[in-house]
């Protein structure tokens, strides 16, 4: 008999960006580095090719938007019932690269909402402070007890599609949140920000494996883009081959 999950992973999955290869590798990454009990969810438009143990769920109803779903579903998963959802519960884009242990995301600040403090590029911080923004790439919430975040994003609906107050989900998820903790710096750690050499030696320089616990990646490249090499449309955003990936991203 299976023991009762004492925690939750849950990611998004819709369109044909990212097919069912890259929840699975996530949910067996998982299954490597959590050490207790979990339930995994993947809200999804299309089930089709997920492994065993990867509990498939349709998304919400769209609060009114002409295209469903989209980035902002990750705030209405937040509400109190979803999914029969309880207790401590980690979102998890599906294109990250877990590369050690996570408990400690869970273990971390209990009963409290905490995120990635959003990355910016380098040249932004020098006069100025990194804005108190989140990125939602990882980010934990106490499932049946978080319904307050989806409310307060029912409520100020048009305010949360004004990017001039809010220029990105994210944004608004950290201004839902009330006063949000910050991951660890040495946690997570972004492909682009730390592991990308500064343009021109990311023409020269293949990018370097970093020491964190989980390596996201925002934007482009995807991981199977940056094993391979990326090209892109600016040069400064070429990027060599990082074949370490494949040490850890796989089922």
């Amino acid at each position: 008999m299976s023991k009762k999950p004492e925690c939750n992973v849950i990611c998004l999955k819709w369109g044909t960006r990212y097919p069912a290869s890259y929840t699975n590798i996530l949910y067996h990454s998982v299954k490597r580095h959590l050490s207790r009990p979990f339930r995994f969810l993947c809200v999804t438009d299309d089930p089709s090719g997920l492994d065993e143990g990867i509990e498939p769920h349709p998304f919400p109803d769209n609060p009114g938007y002409e295209k469903w779903p989209n980035i902002f579903s990750k705030l209405t998963i937040l509400q109190d019932g979803f999914a029969g959802l309880e207790g401590p519960t980690l979102f998890l884009d599906v294109d990250v690269v877990i590369m050690q242990d996570i408990d400690c995301f869970f273990d971390y600040m209990p009963g409290r909402n905490c995120i990635i403090h959003n990355w910016i590029e380098w040249h932004k911080t020098l006069f100025r402070k990194r804005p108190a923004i989140g990125n939602s790439s990882i980010f934990r919430f106490d499932a049946g007890r978080s319904g307050y975040i989806f409310e307060t994003f029912v409520r100020e609906f048009e305010a949360a599609n004004d990017h001039r107050r809010y220029p990105t989900e994210q944004a608004f998820l950290t201004h839902a949140m009330k006063n949000p903790c910050w991951w660890p710096e040495e946690w997570v750690k972004s492909f682009k920000r730390t592991c990308r050499p500064v343009f021109p030696l990311n023409l020269l320089k293949a990018p370097a494996r970093p020491d964190t616990k989980i390596l996201v990646f925002h934007g482009n490249p995807d991981p199977d883009q940056a094993v391979d090499g990326f090209r892109g449309k600016k040069v400064h955003h070429r990027v060599l081959p990082a074949k370490w990936i494949l040490d850890d991203w796989h089922v």
